[in-house]
């Protein structure tokens, strides 16, 4: 279909899921009442809704995330920041990119891919089909799809000096764990990022990604290095990435993956 098809059949797909009665979007409206309290009720249900068309067109993205060519892909999307990539890579011991469970997350990785060669670090779903589906498109455009329980494999490719993308934001309660606020809430959180760093001595940048409004495609931002990183203070170093995370997700509300359980005890 064509994009704004494709953007309009993903939106009233979600929109239709925000209305059934269903887990989800009890977590979601949780979420959102934990995280911005200042909105009134009026506009939080406005954002639920939002967020729930923005889920539907992730998961419509999903085929040119697997099918679409770079090329075609590229045509639709801003590229911000790639020089810090390039001068990270520069020092020759790897390049960790760290990004955050959005509904655009899938299409995000789908774009880093394309401009680098990229190992992904993700965990496989229970599901052994759909983990064999994800894996084999996955490496469409990803030089390796690597387990979170593979750290040689993932030290060896950042000691060939290569680039790793990985999402840490989500809900962490084993060994490496920490209490971490988002939002001023404190929420369990993985502080890997740090221990990997110290490991390897490969430079971490942030990488935020946003689909923009209308049909005008995305916009992708390697920031700048986060200096100092690793600080000695595994939990200060999250909260660092907290603070980014939580500034992108004021910028687009709506397209962060509020359907998570992030605050276990709370949703």
């Amino acid at each position: 279909l064509p994009f704004r098809l494709q953007l309009a059949v993903g939106a009233a797909f979600g929109r239709v899921l925000a209305m059934l009665p269903i887990g989800y979007v009890r977590v979601a409206r949780r979420n959102l009442e934990l995280c911005f309290p200042s909105l009134s009720l009026g506009e939080r249900r406005a954002l639920l809704r939002r967020h729930f068309a923005s889920l539907g067109i992730g998961v419509v993205e999903t085929a040119n995330v697997w099918w679409s060519s770079n090329a075609s892909i590229l045509r639709l999307t801003e590229f911000c920041g790639f020089e810090h990539l390039t001068a990270a890579l520069a020092h020759g011991r790897g390049a960790i990119v760290v990004g955050a469970h959005f509904t655009t997350m899938e299409m995000g990785a789908r774009i880093l891919g394309a401009v680098v060669p990229l190992n992904v670090f993700y965990r496989q779903p229970k599901n052994a089909l759909l983990g064999s589906v994800l894996e084999r498109n996955y490496g469409r455009f990803a030089r390796a799809v690597i387990e979170p329980d593979d750290i040689r494999t993932l030290v060896r490719a950042l000691r060939s000096n290569e680039v790793v993308w990985y999402a840490p934001d989500q809900s962490y309660r084993k060994k490496g764990a920490a209490m971490v606020t988002l939002f001023g809430i404190p929420a369990p959180t993985n502080t890997f990022t740090t221990r990997l760093a110290r490991m390897t001595g490969a430079v971490v940048l942030p990488y935020f990604f946003e689909r923009l409004p209308g049909a005008h495609g995305y916009r992708a931002v390697i920031c700048a290095p986060l200096e100092s990183y690793p600080s000695g203070d595994a939990v200060a170093d999250a909260e660092r990435f907290n603070r980014l995370l939580e500034a992108h997700i004021r910028h687009v509300p709506e397209q962060y993956l509020w359907i998570h359980r992030r605050f276990k005890g709370l949703t």
